[in-house]
């Protein structure tokens, strides 16, 4: 059966409604790729600035990417973990470096890295006292969909419909230390947040509340685990957004734990949990595994992702900075667009108003855009966006701001 001739002219969106399970309410059927553009089934194409929510940091169907692809599937896909395979150290040992960790575990997800590093929070905790099982985390983050992921999400709408969760963990402001240090005890087997809220609507925690959950960490011997799924990897400028809390300082912040994935493998699925020794030996034979985490053809990609991330960083902050700046120019012309938000190419404008209708009308003209929190415009493009793509998309809100304040 000729599976392409077959499926060409089928109603996608209807026998997605009759068949899939509705977690998800696509209004739009992408057929292919190029760079920082997606072409849709309708016929229109589409500038692409949130790269399949911060996966597609290269664009799409990057030469570099394609040629590896074609390469590695023709020789092996997948063995298992039971083997090695030639490039699962590699990067590891890669992504120790870049992280001043030592050790990695590769899942398939952002939301499994985090089940894992709340996995690895717990047995430390309990290997101290089993009433040491406590985990503090922010309110606004997203930790993902699964069950251990949600307990530590701090959005109600997400745990709410799967109470009752994981018990033991508190939820603090993001930024609020007195706040931290009423929730971390002895009773604290770990200390969980993302440097820059994503889904909680691009919102940085400074260094002063890392460095006190830094500290408070040290006090209590609990694990401080980052959570860089979306501001990692090059997203801000650096490998990893914490790093930033390190700039110009003597006094370093380092995490006990890292959890990372989305444009590790460019678009295939791959995620990590980087770790110290403290952490990882925790984590014993037979005590964790993955069957698909670590695939040789994810892992190919991934090295072949993290050479060409080294050239781009400079670029990202050049690009952050002049997206920042053409952002913040509708601050000063709109009452109600309130402030930018964010850093390198992880960005957010933030309204006044629900900024719904802003993506869909930004889709009407050929952007492709999304809302969090509710009144969050946000923006992830891929690493290569150009000048020109953020000078139209600009262009474009200031177009849909001057009929009024959205809907």
């Amino acid at each position: 059966m000729d599976v392409e001739k077959t499926h060409s002219n089928i109603d996608t969106l209807g026998l997605g409604k009759q068949h899939l399970i509705q977690s998800y309410a696509p209004n739009l059927v992408i057929e292919r790729g190029e760079g920082c553009h997606l072409y849709a089934e309708n016929g229109k194409h589409y500038l692409d600035f949130m790269s399949g929510i911060g996966v597609n940091a290269l664009g799409h169907a990057h030469p570099r990417v394609v040629r590896i692809l074609k390469e590695q599937i023709n020789t092996l896909i997948h063995c298992s973990n039971l083997y090695a395979s030639r490039y699962q150290a590699p990067l590891a040992e890669h992504l120790a470096r870049i992280s001043g960790l030592q050790r990695v575990f590769f899942t398939n997800s952002g939301t499994e890295s985090v089940e894992g590093a709340v996995k690895i929070t717990k047995i430390y905790g309990h290997n101290i006292d089993p009433k040491k099982y406590e985990i503090v985390a922010l309110n606004g983050s997203f930790g993902g969909r699964t069950l251990g992921a949600v307990s530590v999400t701090g959005q109600p709408k997400h745990r709410a419909p799967v109470e009752p969760i994981i018990p033991g963990v508190k939820f603090v402001d993001p930024n609020d230390i007195s706040g931290l240090e009423a929730a971390v005890c002895e009773q604290t087997a770990g200390i969980l947040f993302e440097p820059i809220l994503g889904e909680g609507g691009i919102v940085s925690i400074n260094r002063e509340f890392a460095a006190r959950a830094a500290a408070l960490s040290k006090q209590y011997d609990t694990l401080l685990v980052f959570d860089e799924i979306q501001s990692g990897l090059g997203r801000t400028g650096k490998h990893f957004s914490f790093q930033w809390w390190n700039e110009g300082s003597e006094e370093q912040i380092q995490p006990d734990i890292v959890v990372t994935a989305k444009p590790l493998a460019s678009g295939l699925p791959l995620g990590a949990i980087i770790a110290n020794e403290r952490a990882s030996a925790t984590i014993t034979p037979g005590s964790h595994g993955s069957t698909f985490g670590g695939n040789v053809l994810a892992c190919r990609v991934a090295l072949e992702f993290l050479v060409l991330l080294e050239d781009l960083l400079p670029e990202i902050l050049e690009k952050g900075a002049y997206f920042s700046e053409q952002l913040t120019k509708l601050i000063d012309k709109y009452d109600f667009v309130e402030g930018f938000r964010g850093r390198g190419l992880m960005c957010g404008l933030n309204l006044t108003v629900p900024g719904s209708s802003v993506v869909t009308q930004c889709q009407n003209r050929g952007f492709l855009i999304n809302c969090t929190a509710g009144t969050v415009l946000r923006f992830l493009p891929p690493y290569i966006i150009e000048r020109a793509h953020i000078d139209a998309l600009v262009a474009t809100l200031d177009e849909i701001f001057r009929q009024g304040p959205p809907d």
